[in-house]
């Protein structure tokens, strides 16, 4: 009956399957998570959920659907004060849009991810997106800026 509990193991599952390269499998189970977490009121592990979902579908190269259910964790995360997982998430957006070749709209998502990472601590978020900042302005033509970050 701990339906919170069935929610963090199929989560875990999906990201089993995810890391393992099984990308429909780990949807699956992310699917079956999902309204769990919602029944439940676990904002934190809806938002998780709804990440883990946009990282499969940006890893299948469909950044539209990526953006989609990256936008619906970023607000969760916020709400529940994950400063962590806003960070992560913000990252994630700068790099779909990287992907799409919109870099201006990628530097206005790492700039925000950056000090999110600083103040958590989170030495390998912070690294993650000043590579990325740095591959923007790379792409940008700004080769100095790029060296820079």
């Amino acid at each position: 009956g701990d339906r919170n509990g069935e929610a963090a193991t199929l989560n875990n599952i999906g990201s089993v399957y995810s890391q393992l390269g099984e990308k429909q499998k780990a949807l699956e189970y992310y699917s079956q998570s999902l309204p769990l977490f919602r029944a439940t009121g676990d904002r934190g592990g809806e938002a998780a959920t709804l990440k883990n979902i946009g990282g499969v579908y940006s890893d299948l190269g469909e950044q539209q659907k990526a953006l989609e259910y990256y936008s619906q964790s970023l607000p969760l995360f916020r709400a529940t004060g994950d400063r962590g997982g806003e960070a992560m998430t913000l990252n994630n957006i700068g790099l779909v849009y990287s992907q799409l070749g919109e870099q201006l709209k990628a530097l206005e998502y790492y700039s925000q991810s950056l000090p999110l990472s600083r103040a958590t601590g989170d030495r390998r978020g912070e690294a993650m997106t000043l590579n990325n900042i740095g591959l923007v302005y790379s792409q940008l033509g700004e080769q100095l800026k790029a060296l820079e970050y």
